[in-house]
């Protein structure tokens, strides 16, 4: 512990974080909060307002992130008292070797594309408003190295300065959203705003579900940063405060400048309205703040599935980032629908069936948990039964379908299936 505080370096990774190392709610709130202040934030903002007009589209924004919160409160209050990161904590609900191959290998993949998708963002757009703003030609592969390796160097180093780097940006951040949609609303945006009718409209559904797929992987890898909340009520506290004002704001901000701009690009947006190098530090800062999480949750996720020590995650974190600007190299921003969809399916039933295990069957109580060897297969059958529910749904909101779905399975077969051998609740005789 000691050396890791010399070198600057976070390498508690799958271990119970120590008290000592515990942080207040407010950093960590601000954590969120830089995470959910994203270019793709702005941009899924602009896709739900493609389908909604104004005020659906902010309604649809926040009954999206209420349920994305709800599960994060409960999932950070779980690694708050237990001090472990979400793929250790799913390790009961899944068995260690099933969340090991499954949901680590699930979030892992997810974590690392995020990270390339965000990373060819950032780069194109910053290429653009070079070009557009100031005449200067810059190659978008270089822009994905340039930007793709800074930002790989906060999460290398862990909380420790993803901490310093949201407390920086974050307040900064809102400022520059908040001047730029006061521009653009003063130049005739309020009516534009209120006139706006979609030319495709897109029912509600659609915009709950896209609002959920834009920050549920936040739910699902959320004990990774609120392991070092002091106790449950902090945790839940960070999630709260840290989400729903920044992301539905960011959402917001994305609808407001996208439908008054006409246009979802973010340095369009901002260079449309004379503001081009306030775009430039919009954009960069927040593709820093959320992309940092992504790398550091995908180094986490492969430390599990290939049972690493805990000083391994920073050299991990580092080589999974490294794929991610490989990826965006390749063009990952083209499946970005796809991504969301696929995210919304799979990974709202992990959250369910992991609350499920521990608020429900382990009392949420921390004293009750403890990993169950091998795979626990009624946790996995209620995850995919869950998956296929949110997937099939078509007549109320699938992520609410597909929770209850699985929450209700899998409490159901702990009750009903009394073998030891597959239900870590069955008493053994």
């Amino acid at each position: 512990m000691a050396e890791a505080k010399k070198n600057h370096i976070e390498n508690i990774t799958l271990e119970e974080v120590p008290a000592s190392e515990k942080k207040s709610w407010l950093s960590i709130a601000f954590i969120w909060a830089g995470n959910v202040i994203c270019v793709p934030a702005l941009m899924v903002g602009a896709m739900v307002s493609a389908g909604l007009d104004f005020i659906h589209s902010i309604i649809a924004m926040f009954i999206g992130y209420g349920i994305v919160v709800g599960l994060m409160m409960l999932i950070a209050a779980q690694s708050a008292q237990t001090g472990r990161p979400s793929m250790v904590a799913v390790s009961r609900a899944l068995g260690d070797r099933g969340s090991q191959y499954s949901v680590s290998l699930i979030i892992a993949v997810s974590m690392i594309g995020w990270y390339g998708y965000q990373t060819i963002v950032c780069a194109s757009s910053f290429c653009s408003l070079l070009k557009s703003g100031f005449g200067i030609d810059f190659p978008e592969w270089a822009g994905c190295l340039l930007w793709g390796g800074l930002m790989l160097v906060t999460a290398f180093y862990g909380i420790g300065l993803t901490k310093i780097l949201n407390v920086i940006s974050v307040p900064l951040l809102f400022v520059f959203l908040i001047y730029g949609v006061a521009i653009v609303l003063g130049d005739g945006g309020v009516q534009t705003l209120m006139d706006y009718q979609p030319s495709e409209p897109a029912g509600m559904m659609v915009g709950i579900t896209i609002s959920v797929g834009g920050f549920i992987s936040g739910a699902a890898t959320c004990g990774d940063y609120n392991r070092y909340s002091k106790d449950g009520k902090s945790a839940a506290l960070s999630c709260l405060f840290g989400v729903i004002p920044a992301g539905v704001g960011a959402l917001a901000c994305g609808a407001i400048l996208a439908i008054c701009t006409g246009d979802s690009d973010i340095t369009v947006m901002f260079a449309s309205v004379g503001l081009p190098v306030v775009g430039m530090l919009v954009l960069i800062l927040a593709t820093w703040t959320t992309n940092v999480g992504n790398a550091y949750s995908a180094g986490i996720a492969v430390v599990n599935i290939l049972k690493l020590k805990d000083d391994k995650r920073a050299v991990v974190t580092a080589i999974c980032g490294i794929i991610g600007i490989l990826l965006s190299l390749g063009g990952i921003v083209y499946y970005f629908v796809d991504f969301l969809s696929i995210l919304s399916y799979l990974i709202t039933p992990i959250c369910a069936v992991l609350i499920a295990d521990y608020w429900i069957m382990g009392k949420g109580k921390a004293e009750n948990w403890k990993p169950f060897p091998g795979i626990n297969w009624l946790g996995i059958v209620s995850w995919l039964a869950g998956a296929a529910a949110t997937y099939l749904n078509s007549v109320f909101l699938p992520e609410i379908t597909g929770i209850a779905v699985t929450i209700v399975l899998y409490t159901l077969l702990c009750h009903v299936v009394k073998n030891p051998k597959y239900n870590p609740f069955a008493e053994a005789k």
